[in-house]
């Protein structure tokens, strides 16, 4: 059995600008939030000099050709948005790049305390749709109060855990998602049915 084949001249080139796009694109990220005193000039001519290079040669292998195209195009794309945030810093617009600072009223301005959404479960992996609506509901809360949502099989798994959990015989198991002081609660309690009010 052979090793693994080489890659190719035009392979290894287009490693090459592939990693030399997302060096560009990290440094001018880096100039436009203030971290670099001027845009990364020398980075581009050089990632242009290779794009243009790699335009000239023949590029028999069809894969190869369409990778290139697509980093050509991607990189078309970077360019004009770069160069539209570099006009509006001259022109002393936002532009693409301006980092939105939060106005000191989002500080104060939390999510007021509300009741989403009551769910009640026997057995959640048979109420599978039931199941995904109180996970978009949580989702949607974490989302308003800035926090990050869990991934759908974590919540799953706590649910059903709870369930499991709490649930005695002839009872259901209620989940309540709210909002209060600007965080997202969660709560599950075992409950007859009938008995969950709200």
């Amino acid at each position: 059995m052979s090793a693994v084949a080489e890659p190719t001249d035009i392979e290894r080139e287009l490693q090459v600008l592939e990693a030399g796009i997302r060096r560009l694109e990290a440094e001018y990220n880096m100039y436009f939030s203030g971290r670099l005193p001027k845009p990364p000039w020398e980075t581009r001519s050089r990632v242009d000099g290779m794009v243009k290079q790699l335009d000239r040669s023949y590029i028999q292998n069809y894969g190869d050709r369409f990778r290139f195209n697509t980093l050509q195009a991607r990189y078309s794309s970077l360019i004009d948005l770069w160069d539209r945030g570099l006009r509006a810093r001259e022109e002393g617009r936002a532009g693409p790049f301006a980092h939105k600072r939060p106005a000191p009223v989002e500080v104060s301005k939390r999510p007021e305390d509300k009741l989403l959404r009551v769910a009640a479960f026997r057995d959640p992996t048979k109420e599978m749709d039931k199941l995904r609506e109180l996970y978009e509901s949580v989702a949607e809360a974490r989302k308003a109060v800035g926090d990050e949502p869990v991934p759908f099989h974590r919540f799953a798994d706590l649910v059903k855990s709870q369930v499991r959990k709490l649930k005695a015989p002839g009872t259901e198991v209620t989940f309540r998602v709210a909002v209060k002081d600007g965080k997202v609660n969660f709560t599950a309690k075992a409950m007859k049915p009938g008995k969950k009010g709200d």
